[in-house]
Formats: C-alpha cells, sequence, structure tokens
C-alpha cells in the first residue's frame, strides 16, 4: 500500500466512521453490526499503524466514540471511562498474553462476559446514590440521574458504604423484556428496536424518566473508578466487595494460563444464548491493580485489557415456504419458514420478511438457500439468497386475504398490503389485544396470552364478550385460578368508566390514533353525533384529512358498529364525553406531522410531548403544518414537507426547543425572586 492510497482510505475510513459513531453512541440508531463497526476500525489502526504520519489525534482510533450530547447536563468524568481495545481471533489474545508479560510477571487474568449495552457511573457519597452519568467521550458524559432511579435493580443507598464511591456499570435490556417490547411494537405497527443495546440507550436517554421506568432497565456494575475510605487491590476483590454491597456484578472466573483463559471465551461463547441479557464478547483483565499500573494506557484503551468479539453467526438454511400473517389492522406481513438451524445458542425456524418490497429486493422465492443470522443476536432475520433452487419463480403476494378470502389493497403510500375485511377472524386476537392494551381500555392482566386462552375456548368473540366473561370462565384457564380470575374480572369493572377518547382508540379504526380520537371526542363530545358526522365536518378538525375523516365515517356508517356500540352500553361501558382541556407550551397553536424513526422516542412519546406543550399533532403534511418532525427513513410526508416549504427538524432540535422554553422559564422565575 503506497502513501497516496492509505492517505485516501484513512480520509474514507475516518469520515464512515465519524458517520457510525455519531448513529451508534448520540442517535441510538445503528445501520452496521458491531462486527462490521470493528473490523472498520481495525483497518484504519493497521494502516495508522504502517504510517504514524497519518495518524491524527481526533482519530476514531484515538478516542471514544460518543460525545456529551444537548439533551443533558452535561458530567465531567474524575476518571476517564476508557474504551478497550478489541481482538478477533486467539491469535491476538495471545498477543495481547505477550505483550502484558513483558511488563509484568506471572500476570493473573480475569475473563467476564463483555455486556452490550449503555456504559455508566454511578457515584455515591456516604451511601447514598448521588449521581449517574453516560460514558459520552469518555471526559465528559451527560447527567441521567433521575433515569438511573428507575431501575430496580441499583441499589439506591448501601450500608456500612465508604466515604465515596464511583462505580461503572452497563445499562441493558434483557431478552424477554426486549421481546415483549418488539412484540408491542409490531402490534402497533411501528418499526422496532434493531436490537436490545439500541432499546437500553434510547430508554436510558429520556427527558422523561417516566417513560425510562416502562422500558423495566437493569444494570450490572462491572468496575470501581473511585473509592475512599477503603483499600482494594484487585478486580476480583473490588468484585467480591461490589456485591457484598448489594450490587449486581457479572459472574467472572480467574486464570493464569493464556490457554484457559481462551477456553474460557470460548466457554462463554457456548452459553451466551441462554443467558438473560445480550452480550457480544468477553473481556480478559489484568487481576492486579498495581500490575495495571505498571501497564498503563494508550489514549483511548488501557493496556491491561482486551475485549474479545464474538462475529455474528450467519448460517444458510432452506426457505421452506413463507406464510402471510394478518395484523390487528389488516396488514399482511409475510413470515419464512425455514429447516430449523442452530443460530447464537438458539434453533431457528422463522424470520419476518418484512412485506411485498423486501421480498422483491432481495429476490426471494420459495426453496432457496438464504443466508439467516441474529440481529443484535435476538431477532432473527434473513441478509440474502445464496442460490436460487432449480425452477423456482418470484413470490407473489395474494390478491385476497388468506384468512377471509377478501380482496387485498396496497395504498400507494404505504409498504403493508391490507385486508379490507374488518370482520375478518385473523384480525381479531390482534383488535382484542389492542383493545385491553394500556393507551386503549388498559384492562390490566388481560395480555397477550389469556386473550388467547379466552377466544381459543370460545369464550371471547367480540368486543363485547370481554364485558360478558364470568371468573368462572377465566378460572377455567389455570389451576387454583380464582384469585387470578376476580382481579381480571376486577380490571374488566373498572375500564367500564375509562375516557371517551380512550373507548374511541380501541375501536381499532383505521388511520385513527390516541390522539385522532382525542380531537374527535373533543369536537364531537359524544359517540352519538360521530354516527351522523360527515366527511367535511369531520375536515373541520385541525389535523384531520380526507383519509382519516372517510375512515371514521365509513367505519361508523357500518351497521355492526351501530350493534357493538349499543351493546357495549347495555353491558355498562360508560362512555362519557370528556372536558375539552385547554393547553399551554411553547408548541401552543402549533402543527406537527411525525414521519420516519426518531432515533430515542417513539411516536406516541413525542406526540404526548408535543400535546403536553401546547401543540397538536396530524397525520398528514399540508400547508397549515407548522413543523414535521423527521426520523430515519422518512418518507412521502418529509418530500411533501419540502415542497410545500414546511419546516424540517430532527428530534435533537425538537428537544432543543423545549429545553430553550424551559430555560427561559426558569430565568423568569429567577426575575421574579431578584425582585
Amino acid at each position: 500500500m503506497d502513501f497516496d492510497y492509505a492517505k485516501r482510505r484513512v480520509e474514507e475510513l475516518t469520515a464512515e466512521l465519524n458517520y457510525h459513531n455519531k448513529r451508534y453512541y448520540d442517535m441510538d440508531s445503528p445501520e452496521i453490526s458491531d462486527f462490521e463497526y470493528d473490523k472498520l476500525l481495525r483497518e484504519l489502526e493497521n494502516i495508522e499503524a504502517l504510517y504514524p504520519a497519518l495518524q491524527k489525534s481526533d482519530s476514531p482510533t484515538q478516542r471514544v466514540g460518543g460525545s456529551k450530547g444537548e439533551k443533558f447536563s452535561p458530567v465531567t468524568h474524575t476518571v476517564v471511562m476508557e474504551s478497550l481495545h478489541d481482538s478477533f481471533s486467539h491469535d491476538e489474545i495471545r498477543e495481547f498474553d505477550r505483550k502484558v508479560r513483558e511488563s509484568v510477571d506471572n500476570p493473573v487474568y480475569i475473563v467476564e462476559p463483555k455486556f452490550d449495552g449503555l456504559s455508566v457511573s454511578c457515584e455515591y457519597k456516604n451511601g447514598v446514590f448521588v449521581r449517574g452519568s453516560t460514558r459520552g467521550d469518555g471526559q465528559v458524559g451527560e447527567d441521567v440521574t433521575e433515569n438511573l432511579m428507575t431501575i430496580k435493580s441499583l441499589p439506591k443507598r448501601i450500608d456500612n458504604a465508604p466515604e465515596f464511591l464511583e462505580v461503572r456499570g452497563e445499562v441493558y435490556m434483557s431478552v424477554e423484556t426486549f421481546k415483549k417490547l418488539v412484540e408491542e411494537q409490531e402490534n402497533n405497527e411501528e418499526k422496532p428496536f434493531k436490537n436490545p443495546r439500541n432499546a437500553a440507550a434510547g430508554s436510558l436517554r429520556q427527558k422523561d424518566s417516566s417513560i425510562t421506568k416502562k422500558r423495566n432497565l437493569d444494570i450490572f456494575i462491572f468496575n470501581i473508578q473511585q473509592i475512599i475510605g477503603k483499600e482494594i487491590n484487585s478486580h476480583k476483590e473490588s468484585l467480591d466487595y461490589l456485591k457484598s454491597l448489594g450490587f449486581p456484578t457479572s459472574i467472572c472466573n480467574s486464570f493464569i494460563n493464556i490457554d484457559d483463559v481462551i477456553k474460557e471465551i470460548e466457554r462463554i461463547d457456548s452459553i451466551r444464548g441462554e443467558l438473560p441479557c445480550d452480550i457480544d464478547g468477553a473481556v480478559v483483565k489484568v487481576d492486579s491493580f498495581s500490575q495495571r499500573e505498571i501497564l498503563g494506557s494508550t489514549a483511548k484503551y488501557p493496556k491491561w485489557a482486551e475485549a474479545y468479539k464474538y462475529p455474528p453467526e450467519e448460517k444458510e438454511t432452506k426457505l421452506l415456504d413463507i406464510e402471510i400473517n394478518v395484523g390487528r389492522t389488516g396488514a399482511l406481513t409475510p413470515v419464512g419458514i425455514f429447516e430449523p438451524v442452530l443460530l447464537a445458542g438458539t434453533t431457528v425456524s422463522r424470520a419476518t420478511l418484512h412485506n411485498e418490497d423486501f421480498i422483491k429486493e432481495k429476490n426471494i422465492h420459495i426453496g432457496d438457500t438464504v443466508i439467516i443470522r441474529k440481529a443484535g443476536e435476538i431477532i432473527p432475520e434473513v441478509l440474502s439468497v445464496a442460490k436460487h433452487a432449480e425452477n423456482t419463480v418470484p413470490f407473489e403476494f395474494p390478491k385476497y386475504c388468506p384468512s377471509c378470502n377478501s380482496k387485498v389493497v396496497r395504498e400507494s403510500d404505504e409498504a403493508v398490503i391490507r385486508c379490507t375485511n374488518t370482520d375478518c377472524p385473523a384480525q381479531l386476537l390482534r383488535h382484542l389485544i389492542h383493545f385491553v392494551s394500556r393507551d386503549a381500555m388498559d384492562i390490566d392482566g388481560l395480555g397477550p396470552a389469556v386473550l388467547s386462552q379466552l377466544v381459543e375456548k370460545g369464550f371471547i368473540k367480540n368486543f363485547n364478550d370481554i364485558y360478558k366473561l364470568r371468573a368462572i370462565d377465566v378460572s377455567s384457564l389455570k389451576k387454583k385460578g380464582e384469585k387470578f380470575a376476580l382481579n381480571i374480572i376486577d380490571a374488566v369493572e373498572k375500564s367500564k368508566t375509562r375516557e371517551i377518547y380512550k373507548f374511541i382508540y380501541a375501536l381499532g379504526i383505521r388511520h385513527i390514533g390516541q390522539k385522532a380520537a382525542k380531537l374527535l371526542c373533543e369536537h364531537f363530545l359524544s359517540v352519538e353525533k360521530l354516527f351522523t358526522a360527515t366527511v367535511e365536518e369531520i375536515l373541520e378538525i385541525d389535523g384531520f384529512g380526507e383519509i382519516m375523516a372517510q375512515s371514521v365515517v365509513d367505519y361508523f356508517s357500518l351497521e355492526q358498529t351501530k350493534s357493538l356500540i349499543d351493546e357495549l352500553k347495555s353491558l355498562g361501558v360508560s362512555m362519557i364525553p370528556m372536558e375539552k382541556k385547554s393547553a399551554e407550551g411553547v408548541f401552543m397553536g402549533k402543527t406537527f406531522v411525525l414521519t420516519g424513526t426518531l432515533p430515542t422516542l417513539t411516536r406516541n412519546e413525542a406526540s404526548k410531548i408535543i400535546e403536553d406543550n401546547g401543540g397538536k399533532t396530524s397525520s398528514s403534511v399540508s400547508k397549515k403544518t407548522d413543523f414535521v418532525l423527521a426520523g430515519e427513513d422518512a418518507g412521502s410526508k418529509l418530500t411533501k414537507a419540502n415542497s410545500l416549504g414546511v419546516t424540517v427538524i430532527s428530534e435533537e432540535e425538537f428537544l432543543s426547543m423545549i429545553n430553550d422554553d424551559n430555560s427561559e422559564k426558569s430565568e423568569e422565575v429567577l426575575t421574579l425572586f431578584d425582585m
């Protein structure tokens, strides 16, 4: 490699790595896998080693990837939160051992799992948790104390504590919690998080700690950054001490031989599918703190530790069939059925194929040999077609619903194909799950598993049957289920007095989200008036377009809708009109349209922030739109906004508008006190 080519390649790699650093650390929305990123970084390191003159002080090889961000107050780390150097082979681990032994004698190594989450610092004064912060760029992070307080496993007060203690840990989302979150997002037809790490990072970096609390995050503590009032001499001793104080710590083992270290790395790899959280490697650390001082650090990495990164496991398998699932809103989702294959510790036989466009882009045929992997070691995904089987043809989406045989359609601004029959049997369970969900009728205890059993046994065939449930019906689902049944019957009874907009949202009217349901109820006041509402009258509501208005009219023109409402009333569902509330705030009188996937906020969360600050949201862009809040994969709405000259803002700009408004209010309060 000559110098000129090396220089060009360094510039290319630096730009590419800086871009992916921002996606990963600051936006929690990566576009490539960790393994692919690490390979790019390794290439840059090798070129800089060959031509040291090309290495700059701000090179991605010389600094931690993140930034301090602007959503939270900055925290300067007294002890730098360093990153780790990565190895990808056993030979590189042996090379790490050789370099260590050049400087110290008889090192003892600790090997522990490398958690894939968000690194944080937690500070305690006299046993009381006083501040928590993200790593940021290693030197300056973000104050996320309030959000860390919502993590149940993190001690808020410790007994027999030293005068001061700063620990470092990894905030993560468990596999079980992540799967539930993805299932909820898919049920709501939202774009799901790509992996647990993104979900954890996005959840911890919320301005509203109540959102963080709902995400059920967890934490492992793996290091003491500072301690005053007690002497600690080794890493193993520090972990034992932290465990005695009540901190959740990782399991680790000690080794004196590098071959045994490698065996332990392989052992951790073999069991990672059984672990409650996602890991992407193993970490090897010199145990003795005095030896660590001798070894020191580079500008970015400690020389006494090395991370071994597990490559993403990819395997070939045969696509046996494509199954079409019908969702709550009639969306037809293709699911690939494969010959079972062991992948990242679990057997995989199914994976979503997303939509018609995905299948066409990858030219997928039934019978093909495809390459699959697990995204973030959790969700199976199809990467590509390895080879076509003989005499196969491209897969064609059905023209009629596989459940009810009604005609299916694809609207011009959507990638999904939908069944047009609102009474489609395949949509029943999805409709019921939506009806009882927290944002709708909020019937605690009636989760998907319970509803599925009640439907299967014939106890529930529509919304009305929920309010006809008897305790004896519910208790039959499990042994000694009397208390379980009474709790559900009580939750059903409480749901009868939910606010009317929640009831309208619960009905699952096409194109009508919670915000639109609230606007409808504020405008028409009662369900009865919705039965006679015209498209023209509904269009008077700011934020409603032709499609939404027509959808409401179509729904309330159905005879089965009137029968449903009448029977629900007879069963005691109150449907009491809500009072229109006035709102004030920085977005007063402003209309927003949301498009794409935001880095940290879901659409519901962003809509709530807008509403709490006096604004409104709309599903369509028009000249009346004040702002389009755009995220990743923004589509036709962004194009229309640009053509109309509507202001387009990012999530960062959106949150900055709120922060600026809060700052002005704080200054006003201070001025009043000065007077």
